[in-house]
């Protein structure tokens, strides 16, 4: 599905301006080789955008968690190369991202060319959102473009602070996330499935309750699971759980049946008494059949087929959250037929989120263009969804013009 560009962003003159465009190129690195470089990949049609409308772009994006620190590993030289690549041009690149060069490198920067600064979590200015840093970052700078859905939900200076010296507007992935993400809510599609996994409640007892008023069914798998298996007193063994959360996890299925909305749970899962490994020994077993030494690990085949079903029946489809330990072979079932079965909902709509389920796709070799929409951020889709205010979004202007 091509971007559509329905923010501010193409309402404004651009012409001889300077543009600072917050991306998110936290890509998955090893050795210096990026690994995966679709969020990359996914702004290249704003910088074209800019480009040609005469403007002249300045990138900031951080990298990994270097914590105030200069983290050789975490420079964003790689990032530049392959930016340079995809644009077919010379993308130039600071040492720093505020500071003497950096100031000289804006200053000097003339329309049609492309800069991008270096991390700005080498200090810690960045994550504590100090205005003068935010200034720094913002300065001879002309308008401010949010492209980095995956940090909008922190406060931070790149994605917050520098919203407040200079217009700010979505770009157009911005714009295509919030668009895809909202119309879960504002115009639902029955059947909805909510499909939810990972491993722990608090992340996702939010989006859970914002969605039962709304969808019709929430398929619940991997530790999660567990949680809400071990609330209605079921044997869970050595399994991930978060047996203090048992109260929230009861609490929820009894919302659920006021809501009308049905939550399916496993009713059978997968076991080894094994070290977790691709050579682990695996048991299907129905849930009341799991042990002490056991634990759980993946959804097992009669729940796959229950889940499945759901999915076929669905007009819209929102999954966040794989449904076992993917990552291990014996274990991956799960995650990888409920991820085709979304493939194969060709009357639905599909919107998908979450690292851990977009790097299924990838073990999986599913193409993240077999869905509707997958979404660039995990925890900001997460806090989206669960209905919270997120920063980086609610400091941006709407239909803005520059003279």
């Amino acid at each position: 599905m091509p971007l559509r560009k329905l923010s501010g962003l193409d309402t404004m003159k651009l012409d001889g301006k300077k543009v600072l465009v917050r991306a998110d190129f936290n890509v998955p690195m090893k050795d210096g080789v990026i690994l995966e470089d679709s969020r990359i990949k996914k702004v290249i049609p704003t910088i074209e955008f800019l480009l040609k409308h005469g403007a002249a772009v300045i990138l900031l994006s951080h990298l990994g968690r270097p914590k105030g620190k200069v983290v050789e590993e975490l420079r964003l030289g790689p990032v530049q190369k392959r930016l340079s690549e995809y644009l077919k041009m010379e993308v130039k690149k600071t040492n720093d991202c505020v500071g003497i060069e950096a100031m000289n490198a804006k200053k000097g920067l003339k329309p049609g060319e492309v800069l991008l600064l270096e991390n700005t979590r080498f200090y810690l200015a960045e994550t504590e959102n100090l205005r003068p840093f935010a200034g720094e970052l913002a300065n001879d700078c002309d308008l401010f473009v949010q492209e980095a859905f995956g940090t909008v939900h922190r406060a931070h200076a790149s994605t917050e602070g520098v919203a407040h010296f200079l217009p700010a507007v979505k770009g157009f992935l911005v714009e295509k996330e919030v668009k895809m993400l909202k119309s879960g809510f504002e115009h639902p599609k029955h059947p909805l499935t909510l499909v939810i996994g990972g491993a722990k409640i608090d992340t996702k007892i939010g989006v859970i309750r914002n969605f039962l008023p709304v969808a019709d069914t929430i398929l619940i798998g991997g530790g999660l699971a567990n949680t809400f298996l071990y609330a209605k007193g079921f044997e869970i063994g050595q399994s991930l759980c978060e047996k203090d959360k048992a109260e929230i996890a009861q609490h929820i299925l009894m919302e659920a049946g006021e809501n009308k909305c049905r939550i399916l749970l496993p009713k059978d899962v997968v076991v080894t008494k094994e070290e977790v490994s691709d050579h682990a020994k695996r048991e299907n077993v129905p849930v009341q059949d799991v042990y002490e030494d056991n634990k759980i690990l993946d959804i097992g085949e009669d729940t796959i087929k229950r889940f499945t079903e759901v999915i076929k029946e669905s007009k819209m489809i929102i999954w966040n959250g794989p449904l076992g330990l993917f990552e291990y072979a014996p274990f991956a079932e799960g995650t990888k037929r409920v991820a085709e079965a979304i493939r194969d909902a060709k009357n639905a709509v599909t919107l998908l989120g979450g690292g851990d389920t977009v790097e299924a796709l990838r073990k999986f070799d599913i193409p993240e263009e077999s869905f509707t929409h997958v979404s660039t951020g995990g925890g900001a889709m997460l806090e989206f969804l669960e209905g919270k205010v997120l920063p980086g979004l609610a400091v941006l202007k709407e239909q803005l013009t520059m003279e």
